[in-house]
Order: structure tokens, then C-alpha cells, then sequence
């Protein structure tokens, strides 16, 4: 007899239900593939008071984990005649990311999908918005929606690098220069540069990542200051940490500058203050404006 040391590992999780499934109980889905969408049959008037969720259709791939990016498509009809609300099979998979963002602000979802294997289909019947029923021309309650959605896949979050890693680039005269200090932080001159006429990006390194879309998410280190003077006023190595950020949401000169780079670059962004913050400036930003940007990760 042997002796055996450790435990047994913690089994996976598994998709949950939530509110009343009983409710659930008569959809019935017909899958049409990837690019087409389901049947969906019900007894109707389909009615519930919580969010009520529950897979219709086990999958047959692997099971979902927490913290990758699932992709899904799903159909939405009206809970009292099956009406469609919304179809996105025609536009392709949806992304959403399994973070702890969405399981604070939607548990339902993510612990319905958190489990679930690939290929599955998950029903979630929503309430009506009650703030509905206050309408004079309402006959009745608004209805229950109901949406069926299938995973397609899943995969872990791309790793975020410690710092860029490519291949060197030189960059023409009459840029700002860019040097590391002892401790490996990018310092900018900008003595003798004229201002920009137009939008600089500069690679400095190269990198050999994915490239950036204007949809995504980035991780970057940062440091920015004013094209006249040269003060800094922004940077995310004095905060001790990479900022993360949409690239829809940060100023044209970065989400027109970045978009194409790749993943592992740092970039020189010279910016015209009309792709800034404008004449007026934002706090210490005033002007004409140079970065230099590190690209960690994209999501």
C-alpha cells in the first residue's frame, strides 16, 4: 500500500442557472450553425419577474473558464409573440470578456457562461422595463425578452509584456529625442523641434504583437510632455503601474497615432494641439504635445 500525499484537484466550474428555469423549460432551440440563427419555440406568453437563466443546448467543447474572452452570437425575441428584437448572427461573434467587472454588474451572465461548454446554448429571459407600463397607450405589461445565445469559443487574455520588445528603429532628423535613464524610463527632449504641421507616429521599437485596433483595449506606459518647454505633465511610470484604456476614449492624436502599431512597440507621438486638447489645453497640457508610448497588451 501506497501512501499518496496532496489532494484531489478542485473540480471545474459549471455553468449555473438563475431565478424560476422552470419557466424555461419549454424552449426548444433547432441550431442552424454559426452564421444563421436558431429556431426558437416557447410557450407563450413567456413572463418572468428576475432575470432567469438556463442552458437549453449542452455544448460538446471545452468548458468556459474565468478571465478569458468568449465570443457568442445570439438571437432576442419578444416573450409574447417571438418576435425578433435582435439578430447578430449576421455580424459575426460578439466578445465579452469574463473579468470581475461583469460578474459584479451582471453575475447572471457570467456564471452562466463561466462553466458552459463550447457549442452550448444558454437562454436568458429578461423582464419588461416596468418604467414601460406608466405609458397611457400600454394595453398591457411590456413583455419578457428572451435571447438565446451560443458560445463559439474562448480563449485566455493575450500577456501583458513588462516592457516593449522588438526591433530598434531609427528614427528621422528633426524629431524629439527619446532616451531611457538608469532606470529604464523614456526621457523626451524636444530642443531645436519645430512644431508638427501634421500627426507624427514614430515607431522607436518595433514590436512583433498583434496589431492594434481602434475597438481595442490597451495597456501601455506613458510619458508626455508639452512640445514647447518640454515639461512633463503626464506620466504613468510616476504612478508606478501601466494604464489601461479604450483606444476609442483618449485623444485623436493617440487613437489615430496607435491604431496599426503592434503589440511590443514604442512609439513617439507628436501631436497637434487640434488632436489634443486644443489651444485652450487640458491642466499642464498646453499645446502641441509629444508622447512616447509603450505598448504592452491589447484586448
Amino acid at each position: 500500500m501506497t501512501a499518496c500525499g496532496g489532494s484531489n484537484p478542485a473540480p471545474e466550474p459549471t455553468s449555473q442557472t438563475a431565478g424560476d428555469t422552470s419557466k424555461l423549460d419549454s424552449v426548444k432551440v433547432t441550431d442552424n450553425g454559426n452564421d444563421k440563427a436558431p429556431g426558437v419555440e416557447f410557450s407563450k406568453p413567456l413572463s418572468v419577474t428576475e432575470p432567469t437563466v438556463k442552458v437549453v443546448v449542452d455544448g460538446d467543447g471545452d468548458r468556459v473558464k474565468a478571465g478569458q474572452t468568449a465570443e457568442l452570437v445570439y438571437l432576442s425575441v419578444d416573450g409574447t409573440d417571438g418576435k425578433t428584437v435582435e439578430d447578430t448572427y449576421a455580424n459575426g461573434p460578439q466578445p465579452i470578456e469574463l473579468t470581475d467587472e461583469l460578474k459584479t454588474g451582471n453575475a447572471e451572465i457570467y456564471n452562466a457562461i463561466v462553466g458552459a461548454k463550447i457549442g452550448s446554448q444558454i437562454a436568458f429571459a429578461v423582464p419588461g422595463n416596468p418604467s414601460a407600463q406608466g405609458n397611457a397607450s400600454a394595453s398591457a405589461a411590456p413583455s419578457t425578452q428572451l435571447v438565446v445565445f451560443k458560445l463559439l469559443s474562448a480563449k485566455d487574455p493575450a500577456p501583458v509584456l513588462e516592457k516593449p520588445e522588438g526591433d530598434t528603429v531609427t528614427p528621422p532628423a528633426g524629431l524629439p529625442t527619446v532616451k531611457e535613464d538608469d532606470k529604464g524610463i523614456p526621457q523626451i527632449s524636444v530642443d531645436g523641434v519645430a512644431a508638427p504641421k501634421e500627426l507624427v507616429a514614430q515607431d522607436l521599437i518595433k514590436g512583433k504583437g498583434a496589431a492594434v485596433k481602434t475597438t481595442d483595449t490597451l495597456t501601455v506606459n506613458y510619458v508626455g510632455v508639452n512640445l514647447v518647454g518640454g515639461t512633463k505633465f503626464d506620466s504613468s511610470y510616476d504612478r508606478g503601474k501601466p494604464a489601461s484604456f479604450p483606444l476609442t476614449g483618449v485623444i485623436k492624436g493617440w487613437t489615430q497615432g496607435l491604431e496599426g502599431k503592434t503589440v511590443g512597440s514604442r512609439v513617439l507621438l507628436v501631436i497637434p494641439q487640434d488632436l489634443a486638447y486644443g489651444a485652450a489645453g487640458q491642466g499642464d497640457a498646453k499645446g502641441d504635445l509629444v508622447f512616447v508610448v509603450d505598448i504592452l497588451g491589447v484586448k
